[in-house]
């Protein structure tokens, strides 16, 4: 992991507040591959349907695949891309402590790049896919 992919993971999940929230953590991270895998705790907030469900509301879901696929093509650009559209397929009701998402850029070119996603549950079954579409022009 280059130190210049550390530094845009960091900037990237300290500079907004609602990323911080989500409280992702760094599990992976592969710069000149082009992948990235984050994880993501439960908290209340998180949770479909009140507390109780110990099922991840699916908005959440959709956060953590943006974010990690977003960072699977800035590390490989050098900084933080807009997204341009990204969608999110769910597969089963993703549950448990924390969920695990795996971005790798599919294609970075001159001004788009595209990313896919997959999420899996503590159980290690894929419960959610997802792809992105964002900017190649860091901003």
């Amino acid at each position: 992991m280059t130190d210049d992919a550390r530094a845009i993971v960091a900037q990237f999940l300290d500079g907004s507040p609602f990323v911080s929230f989500l409280n992702l953590s760094l599990v992976e991270l592969d710069a000149q591959a082009g992948t990235v895998t984050m994880r993501m705790p439960m908290r209340p907030e998180l949770e479909r349907g009140g507390s109780m469900t110990g099922q991840f509301h699916g908005g959440a879901i959709a956060a953590l695949i943006d974010t990690v696929g977003d960072l699977a093509v800035a590390v490989r650009v050098g900084g933080a891309v807009p997204t341009i559209n990204f969608r999110v397929d769910y597969l089963r009701p993703s549950t448990g402590n924390a969920l695990t998402a795996t971005a790798t850029a599919r294609r970075v070119g001159r001004t788009v790049g595209v990313a896919d996603v997959d999420v899996m549950d503590e159980q290690g079954r894929l419960t959610a896919v997802g792809r992105g579409t964002y900017s190649a022009q860091p901003g």
